[in-house]
């Protein structure tokens, strides 16, 4: 049985996709599917294989993104909450700690009132900073100097309180630390669990990223690959430009994603980094090798 969707479903989600991007109240799931000629089902089923999420999903995390500009350009948060259709405050409260990372007032001024953690050191990919809040770790990220990467970390939260420590004394930067250093083969010291992470991103970033980490090293997938592998087969675009919102480097490890050719495409983090990565793990020869790999 062919899994791709018929022309006339294709159209249907399209125009589906549509009617949530224009809709200033994001439709139910019947009305949705009653505008676009599909069953509640089949359109649940069918949106979700071609974009990731589900229609509410989607319409959530298009309002967040409405949401987020509005406090970026100062707007109250209580006028932000009703411009990008929620219904109420509390609404929004129930996901900004994952999707914001921290409070929709405080994000709104820059991080106003946040402090956040950061230490710095070298690699063999270059400068490495790792940086975390109270709630987590917020940006694992690679320059090649300091002044560019604390910039940057600046421009993310730029009212926070950034605070330089050393690695050796705060646990959650030293953790992170030697687990990017077990992994990539930096360090032979064991690797303590994982902190806690406080990055802002949508639940379908969330589901790709997820994917990546269980992408072994020394092995790499494509887009489309990936996409597959999260029930999303016609979402691989997608899956690119969740990838290049990622900003844990090597934590969440986005560079074991090439093209369907297996070039490299590109990185946040440059593609001399990613292609000097890959031949660390041995990514090029592992995948010729497992290159008949089942979807």
């Amino acid at each position: 049985m062919n899994a791709r969707p018929a022309p006339r479903t294709d159209a249907a989600l399209e125009r589906a996709r549509r009617l949530l991007e224009q809709a200033a109240d994001a439709p139910s799931l019947p009305r949705l599917a009653a505008a676009v000629g599909l069953s509640a089902s089949h359109l649940q089923r069918a949106f979700r294989r071609r974009y990731g999420v589900s229609p509410a999903e989607y319409a959530r995390a298009r309002r967040f993104g409405e949401f987020k500009s509005a406090l970026k350009r100062g707007a109250r948060v209580t006028d932000a909450v009703y411009d990008a259709g929620f219904g109420s405050g509390s609404r929004v409260y129930e996901h900004t700690g994952r999707l914001l990372g921290m409070t929709p007032a405080r994000y709104r001024r820059g991080g106003e009132g946040e402090a956040v953690r950061y230490t710095t050191l070298a690699t063999p990919l270059g400068r490495l900073l790792v940086a975390a809040t109270a709630r987590g770790i917020c940006a694992v990220t690679l320059g090649a100097n300091d002044r560019a990467l604390v910039a940057a970390l600046q421009a993310e939260f730029p009212r926070a309180r950034l605070e330089r420590v050393d690695a050796g004394r705060d646990e959650w930067l030293a953790a992170t630390i030697a687990r990017v250093g077990r992994e990539l083969g930096w360090s032979d010291a064991e690797a303590p669990a994982l902190p806690p992470l406080d990055v802002v991103a949508t639940a379908f970033q969330w589901r790709v990223w997820d994917a990546l980490t269980r992408i072994p090293a020394g092995e790499t997938r494509s887009y489309a690959e990936v996409a597959a592998a999260i029930g999303a087969p016609r979402a691989a675009r997608a899956v690119g430009r969740a990838c290049g919102a990622n900003r844990l480097a090597l934590i969440v490890p986005c560079h074991r994603v090439v093209r369907e050719d297996g070039s490299l495409g590109g990185w946040r983090w440059g593609v001399a980094r990613k292609r000097k990565l890959l031949q660390a793990e041995g990514g090029r020869d592992a995948r010729a090798a497992a290159a008949p790999r089942a979807p």
